[in-house]
């Protein structure tokens, strides 16, 4: 299974949203809440080449975007062949 990342915060929608796709897919996911540690956000936005909105996901290294780019990915039928590495 891939590495699955994602930066959020605790009160965010889109975080939660992404949160929720990637359970019901039962997809194990490492999050790093900038607003508990915000010293992360510059490593955030480092890797999501200057993305400083929340979540920003991340497979296998990849960036993938936020919440919608997720969920497009999955309407795409593409985000399960990136899970499944």
């Amino acid at each position: 299974m891939a590495k699955v990342e994602i930066y959020s915060t605790g009160s965010c929608p889109y975080c939660v949203r992404a949160r929720n796709l990637l359970e019901r897919k039962g997809v194990p996911y490492i999050e790093y809440r900038v607003d508990l540690t915000p010293e992360l956000r510059p490593e955030m936005e480092k890797r999501a080449n200057g993305g400083n909105s929340v979540p920003q996901i991340f497979i296998d290294d990849r960036h993938i975007g936020g919440c919608d780019d997720m969920h497009a990915l999955d309407s795409d039928g593409r985000l399960d062949p990136l899970l499944s590495n």
